[in-house]
């Protein structure tokens, strides 16, 4: 079986999972989930790439968001579990609010994981900077880092 750790920051849709669930052909794979939820302080380079990606009306209304992230966080990740199990892949996973990347690390030495997939919306601003969560990644786990773009619905 394949191990993989994958980093979300927002729930899985259909064409997520199916992307995920099929990279490596009919292999069983099992996941560990880590939902990273985008935090505050990330608040000014979602603003920056919404503006890159022409969504002027998102970076208008960025700090309107809900002050329950956790609450949002924890479901997005158990909806995220529910649907990678009815794909016919074993997935368990938390949370991760603080140091995300020492985390990643204990966890992918843990499972003795072959990969980690990190999922992710476009964040020009951090990829152009080598700031995001993949770039980062890489220096920090000894297994290939994959970074895929989540899909929009």
């Amino acid at each position: 079986m394949f191990k993989t750790v994958l980093m979300i920051e927002k729930a899985l849709s259909d064409a997520d999972v199916e992307l995920v669930t099929t990279l490596h052909g009919e292999e069983k794979v099992s996941f560990v989930v880590l939902m990273q939820p985008r935090g505050k302080q990330d608040e000014l380079l979602r603003a920056l790439d919404d503006v890159a990606l022409g969504h002027l009306d998102r970076a208008v209304h960025e700090h309107d968001e809900d002050d329950d992230a956790p609450t949002l966080a924890g479901e997005s990740l158990e909806h995220s579990l529910r649907h990678l199990q009815r794909a016919g892949a074993e997935a368990v996973g938390e949370v991760v609010e603080a140091h995300p990347l020492v985390r990643l690390r204990e966890v992918v030495e843990e499972n003795r994981a072959d990969e980690v997939l990190v999922l992710t919306s476009p964040h020009f601003v951090e990829e152009f900077f080598h700031r995001d969560w993949a770039s980062r990644a890489r220096h920090e786990v000894g297994v290939p880092v994959l970074k895929l773009f989540a899909s929009d619905s």
